[in-house]
């Protein structure tokens, strides 16, 4: 299941959203999005979880909590047309 993931901390790792999320299930891949140049977070990024079970957990468990000071947004991400 792959989850949109937003309002996350600038400083935040990849690696440090495998962890918080792994809490839920499995983590297959997660992905932040950073500008091209600069390589500074856009402040969003993608989860993928192992199973659908796992990323309903982490919507239930994480969207509107806090991660780093900030209120996550936890949500099934859509495909782009």
């Amino acid at each position: 299941m792959n989850l949109y993931v937003g309002n996350l901390p600038w400083s935040c790792t990849e690696e440090e959203l495998e962890a918080h999320f792994a809490q839920c299930g499995p983590v297959k891949a997660v992905r932040i999005i950073t500008e091209g140049r600069s390589g500074r977070s856009k402040g969003f990024g993608f989860v993928e979880m192992e199973s659908s079970d796992g990323g309903q957990s982490a919507i239930d468990t994480l969207n509107g909590k806090d991660f780093g000071g900030r209120e996550l947004r936890v949500d099934t991400a859509t495909e782009r047309s």
